[in-house]
């Protein structure tokens, strides 16, 4: 296995840089926002030495070695909360909703991923995938065979990629061939988890598909692991749709809600991400506050498959305040894109009669997604000492974007030109968020050595 050389001479990236040090669902947004027209990213041994004006760092750097990326702006990487890696090769697949969707495409597609040979390759072209579209992290869900997770885990870890992934646990209710059994799944997790937790950046999820799909027995193992390795995390689906929520009551009949199901199985926590939540009811939004749990909130394939508008007002409310990411959900998920995924929420928010400015949006696609994976220590923005993780992002990639900002991120500003306030940031962002998609990916960046290069 090789693992890309990480240098520790420090190197600099030059270009307007945006990050995000609060959160602008809750605080002003000049204490949450961090823009510099003119900006230099310091990097050395993978991690953040610095960022700020390049006025104010060159001095402190007087032989640094620059990459210069003029008209173009600097981000943290963006973060994937929820997304398949064996359902890649069936987006865009017609005309169901969830439960019809998943018998029809969802399980015989990933029955092939048991063959490590057809899944290594696929694992490959996934990760290229995200890092195409400028994700860096992403908290995903194998196949229910364990040589899914593995070769998922062997091709991130040749990467340097911050990667959460577990096999899925799934004892009933679906094919025959996709089954596995409570004492295998938690054998099998047990082992994964051995293997690979915490080695280089990767970490693992303990993966029930979903309450229907697990007996009460399944659940309760995935819960004795969560004790037995209480930093590991739990990762799922709840409350995605309408069906499926009646589908649970009436295999849980005894308990009080979808959520119940999962809290007396001891997996209700702040490690736990549940994706979709969509049709959740105020007291479950009430527990998931008080358990310091995450959504991930997944609006392109809520609309692909007609799930629902998730109210994410509730979720980043002062009420019940949630921690929440943003989630391709691939493939019920139209794109590998965070952007695509942002313009998404946008529009969900909308048809909410609610409102998703272009900070709220990347704020969810960085610092955000990290809080939702209690990885803000690591990732997330560019605070010295964390993983420089990062993408370069062109606001003219496409026809669209050059007409909407034809002079956008002018470099290098003049001495004694005012650099654009907050506001004019924000517009070009929000313009960036909705018209862009993977053209507008210049680069990708892991731990300061470059992953993707559209050039290339």
């Amino acid at each position: 296995m090789t693992t890309l050389a990480v240098d520790s001479v420090p190197h600099g990236f030059r270009g307007a840089i945006l990050d995000f040090v609060g959160d602008p669902f809750y605080g002003a947004i000049e204490d949450c926002v961090r823009y510099w027209p003119d900006g230099l990213l310091v990097v050395a041994a993978g991690r953040v030495v610095a960022c700020g004006a390049y006025d104010d760092l060159q001095g402190e750097f007087p032989n640094l070695d620059i990459t210069a990326y003029p008209h173009r702006l600097l981000m943290p990487g963006f973060i994937d909360t929820h997304i398949h890696f064996p359902q890649m090769t069936m987006m865009a697949a017609y005309g169901e909703q969830l439960l019809a969707w998943l018998e029809r495409y969802t399980f015989p597609i990933e029955a092939q991923f048991k063959d490590p040979a057809f899944a290594r390759p696929m694992a490959d072209r996934f990760l290229t995938e995200l890092l195409r579209h400028g994700t860096t992290t992403a908290l995903v869900l194998a196949a229910v065979f364990p040589e899914s997770a593995e070769v998922l885990f062997e091709a991130a870890a040749a990467r340097n990629l911050r990667l959460i992934a577990g096999k899925v646990m799934m004892d009933r209710n679906a094919p025959d061939y996709l089954l596995d059994t409570a004492t295998d799944s938690y054998a099998d997790s047990r082992r994964l988890i051995e293997t690979w937790h915490k080695r280089g950046r990767l970490l693992y999820a303990v993966t029930p598909r979903f309450a229907v799909t697990s007996t009460p027995e399944q659940l309760s193992l995935a819960g004795k692991l969560l004790q037995e390795f209480p930093d590991v995390y739990l990762h799922t689906h709840l409350s995605e749709n309408v069906d499926e929520v009646a589908l649970v009551k009436a295999t849980y009949p005894d308990h009080d809600g979808y959520l119940d199901v999962y809290d007396r199985a001891g997996l209700v926590g702040d490690r736990s991400i549940f994706a979709h939540g969509v049709q959740l009811t105020e007291a479950e939004f009430a527990r998931l506050s008080e358990a310091g749990a995450a959504i991930a909130f997944c609006p392109s394939s809520n609309l692909f498959l007609g799930s629902g508008c998730f109210p994410i007002e509730k979720a980043k409310s002062t009420i019940t305040p949630i921690k929440v990411g943003l989630g391709s959900d691939v493939g019920a998920g139209t794109s590998f894109s965070i952007l695509q995924t942002a313009q998404d929420a946008y529009k969900v928010a909308q048809l909410r009669r609610q409102k998703l400015s272009a900070f709220q949006g990347l704020f969810l696609a960085t610092l955000g997604g990290a809080r939702a994976l209690n990885l803000e220590a690591h990732i997330g923005n560019f605070l010295p000492g964390k993983e420089a993780d990062f993408v370069v992002l062109d606001p003219c990639a496409t026809p669209a974007l050059a007409l909407r900002h034809p002079n956008s991120l002018a470099q290098n500003h003049p001495v004694g030109t005012v650099a654009p306030d907050l506001e004019t940031v924000a517009d070009l962002a929000f313009a960036l968020m909705l018209l862009g998609d993977d053209r507008a990916i210049t680069a990708t960046y892991i731990l300061g050595e470059l992953a993707y290069d559209q050039s290339a």
